[in-house]
């Protein structure tokens, strides 16, 4: 196949190594007195917004930063909880740049893009450093040396970790840097501020209308590029681990200005989150994948048995991942254990009252870390309450904010009985469309960290959002950007007077008015819950041609029913929830049909997208590379159309195969 014509992927040439390295010493450059008269927008201040907000106001560019929340701190970067990696083998265990670039590429099945992951592998060991001088509080051993521990799809141990709050001390070492710059008034901040839209000039992306959530005010900000850091898009699915605010609104509305969308289908449900209790909830949580270097995950050998995991005896236990995947057991990619966690559910194994749950017990890692101790303190005699004792302390020490979240959200004390896990909708690899410059179709509008598609194929591995987050904002883009804003010093000021500004203002006060004016019997929450059961049901964890079919007919109609009947109450001139949830809300309906176009247009398994249809006989994802090996980027026409445009994955330097982690 060959890649569209209105693709350009920009990779440099020559070899795989030196790629990075040649493009930074032949990228244009901006001396600093320009700089200071070029403005960037920043949209979303998590990891990726908060690092390059900071760095490019470092380096003397003008910056105006964006979040909806209240504080950069509150970015939903900050749930984030296992680990970062890096390539800088501390271990001694054989790691390397390459090994982390062929673990990322097998890890979503060979469907990302060789140049961007291995430039991501490079830069990963300057994040650690980074991130270290920043003050981030990064566990360490007994030496002094920065630890590390074992994620998913990997056979060596790099990732960086800060207890099971990696994401807080990551965003708070970013937004020290970002708060530095406010200070010093090289950036300036915009809270409680939601891009509605952005503003297009002469073929350039140059500018957004944003809302001032607080007085409901819309504003026009001009500059010469904007970048795109709001996060990925799982709350399409209502239930899943990310914030209740996180959306897709500034990534879907640069798509329907002219921004190609990537890989839409291809999302990540994670296989160790606390599982649904009822219709009530409206998030689930998370326990971290680094759970999964200790804990076992299991269900009984009989079907329906509902005896407590602890007084299930070993012999009956069934530890289905170390028995289907010797070579890595627990530590299988995300999408693998998810889909044996709902093979062995849907079997009739499950535990818990749903059914719709296994155990990850950390029975065994208890006894080994307390026959250490006693091995440490030189006792040969120990009795077991006192090895258990130990054992706790030494897993208290390692995950003990996880098992405390547990036990205050469940009740059950997972220190004395097996924790419940069921998988959840986690991340999305789909996003915008980007090129090695992480700019989008878009001259001038880039899109960083989740927001694009770039780094992570059809699944990503475990500690490597962060790892992606901080290298587009603190490493690529302050490089990448020099190449298009060079050409950009002569422009000028970016007059928000201008046509293009006033037009697209009118069309997101018209949006907003016609929200206000239906005033119909259903609530935004409500659109969005049927949203999520369609999309959980038919474009989940497996998907059918029926029923995705279904699933496009019935979220069109879902559409008609919002537009005609949502009620959204109180009124645009004040702090308004409801009418910042509707707005959300309606773009997730459209993102929702994409999706599903997507699945039905992709007719193998890859990574988090499997098709039924297409799979081995050990029930394994069952690619074909010689149709699908490509990345989908739509271009939206106009309502439910879209045409496919696709960029060929060319590998050169990984040999390709059916993946196998046994």
């Amino acid at each position: 196949m060959a890649t569209s014509s209105r693709l350009d992927a920009k990779t440099p040439q020559g070899p795989l190594e030196t790629k990075w390295s040649k493009y930074r010493s032949s990228v244009p450059l901006v001396n600093p007195a320009n700089k200071r008269s070029l403005e960037i927008i920043v949209v979303g201040t998590g990891l990726a917004g908060a690092s390059a907000a900071a760095t490019l106001a470092e380096l003397g560019y003008k910056v105006k930063a964006f979040c909806f929340q209240d504080s950069p701190r509150r970015a939903h970067s900050i749930a984030a909880q296992g680990g970062i990696n890096a390539a800088k083998n501390y271990q001694n265990d054989g790691d390397s740049i390459f090994r982390l670039f062929y673990d990322t590429i097998k890890g979503g099945d060979y469907r990302a893009r060789e140049g961007n992951v291995h430039r991501l592998a490079e830069v990963s060991g300057s994040i650690i450093d980074q991130c270290v001088a920043a003050g981030v509080p990064f566990a360490r051993e007994y030496g002094g040396l920065l630890s590390n521990r074992s994620f998913g799809g990997t056979q060596v141990q790099r990732t960086f970790y800060a207890a099971g709050q990696t994401g807080q001390q990551l965003l708070l070492g970013a937004y020290s840097g970002l708060q530095r710059q406010v200070g010093m008034g090289t950036v300036k901040m915009y809270n409680r501020h939601e891009m509605l839209d952005v503003v297009n000039i002469d073929g350039k992306c140059r500018g957004i209308i944003a809302r001032n959530l607080v007085t409901g005010e819309l504003e026009r900000h001009g500059a010469h590029a904007v970048l795109l850091c709001s996060g990925g898009y799982g709350n399409v699915f209502y239930l899943s681990t990310n914030a209740m605010g996180s959306n897709v609104t500034a990534a879907w509305k640069a798509h329907k200005r002219g921004a190609f969308f990537g890989n839409p289908c291809f999302t990540q449900i994670h296989p160790t989150c606390i599982p649904v209790s009822g219709e009530h909830q409206s998030k689930l949580t998370l326990m971290s994948e680094s759970l999964r270097n200790d804990g076992r995950i299991w269900v009984p050998k009989e079907k329906n048995d509902t005896r407590p995991g602890n007084e299930i005896p070993e012999s009956e236990r069934d530890y289905y991942l170390e028995r289907r995947y010797p070579a890595f057991g627990n530590l299988v990619p995300r999408d693998i254990a998810s889909r044996a966690a709902k093979e062995r559910c849907d079997a009739g194994y499950g535990v818990g009252s749903s059914k719709l749950a296994v155990f990850l017990d950390f029975a065994a890692a208890v006894e080994r870390y307390g026959r250490g101790e006693a091995n440490k303190n030189n006792i040969h005699n120990a009795s077991d309450s006192d090895i258990i004792a130990w054992g706790k302390a030494v897993v208290k020490e390692k995950y003990g904010n996880l098992f405390d979240m547990y036990k205050q959200i469940t009740g059950e004390d997972p220190y004395e009985v097996p924790m419940r896990i069921y998988p959840a909708v986690h991340y999305t690899m789909g996003g915008l469309w980007v090129d090695y410059n992480l700019m989008t179709t878009v001259p001038g509008l880039y899109a960083l960290g989740e927001a694009n598609f770039s780094d992570h194929g059809a699944n990503r591995l475990g500690a490597s959002a962060l790892m992606q987050g901080l290298a587009d904002g603190y490493f690529v883009i302050p490089y990448t950007i020099g190449s298009y804003l060079a050409n950009e010093i002569r422009t000028g000021q970016i007059s928000t007077d201008h046509e293009a500004f006033v037009q697209t203002e009118k069309e997101v006060k018209e949006r907003i008015d016609k929200l206000l004016s239906i005033q119909g019997k259903t609530s935004p929450e409500v659109f969005h819950r049927r949203l999520g059961q369609i999309m959980w049901d038919k474009c989940g964890m497996a998907r059918n041609e029926q029923g995705l079919k279904e699933a496009i007919d019935e979220i069109r109609q879902l559409r008609k029913d919002f537009w005609t009947d949502v009620k959204v109450m109180g009124t645009a001139t004040y702090f308004n929830p409801e009418l910042d949830k509707a707005n959300r809300v309606a773009d997730f309906i459209e993102l929702g049909e994409l999706m599903c176009i997507d699945a039905l247009n992709r007719n193998e398994s890859c990574g988090g997208h499997f098709r039924e249809e297409f799979q081995t006989k050990e029930g394994e994802a069952l690619r074909d590379d010689e149709q699908f090996m490509f990345v989908s980027a739509w271009e939206h026409k106009g309502p439910e159309e879209w045409e496919l445009h696709k960029e060929e994955l060319i590998y050169e330097n990984i040999k390709i195969a059916q993946r196998s982690y046994k």
